[in-house]
């Protein structure tokens, strides 16, 4: 029993000392809700990254209004490129009714040091929809 109680002790401090030892996650994230967006339509911050990680953007979104998030501009796309962009429902249980808003997913790699700026603009993308009812632009540095 004793020598089981060893064993268990040394398991637990070799994986929590590999734990402590591993490379920090290299991500960082920005969120803005519609609360957000109703308190302030255009919106600017900035957030610094270190180089070779992946930057996460979470944005408000409600499609079934025919307002969308348009293509993010990237300022530098020598230090910063768009990996991925998708919608995501939100999930409940129940399910939420029609309308419910969503949220735009973008991630970023960044490339090398430097900085750029995303910026990207919720509109109507008919012709003679509402153009820039929202407006997000983050600054980003690499470290």
């Amino acid at each position: 029993m004793k020598s089981k109680l060893i064993l268990m002790c040394a398991v637990v401090a070799v994986s929590v000392s590999l734990l402590a030892c591993s490379a920090p996650a290299k991500q960082a994230s920005v969120e803005v809700s519609c609360d957000d967006f109703y308190k302030q339509a255009a919106i600017s911050q900035e957030v610094k990254v270190p180089a070779d990680s992946s930057l996460t953007v979470t944005l408000c979104s409600n499609p079934t209004t025919g307002f969308q998030w348009e293509e993010a501009q990237i300022s530098d796309q020598t230090v910063l490129q768009e990996t991925s962009h998708k919608f995501v429902s939100p999930e409940s249980e129940p399910p939420p009714p029609p309308g419910t808003p969503g949220q735009e997913v973008w991630t970023f790699q960044t490339l090398k040091k430097g900085t750029s700026t995303i910026s990207i603009d919720y509109s109507r993308p008919w012709e003679g929809g509402e153009k820039g009812t929202w407006k997000f632009s983050l600054t980003v540095v690499v470290e």
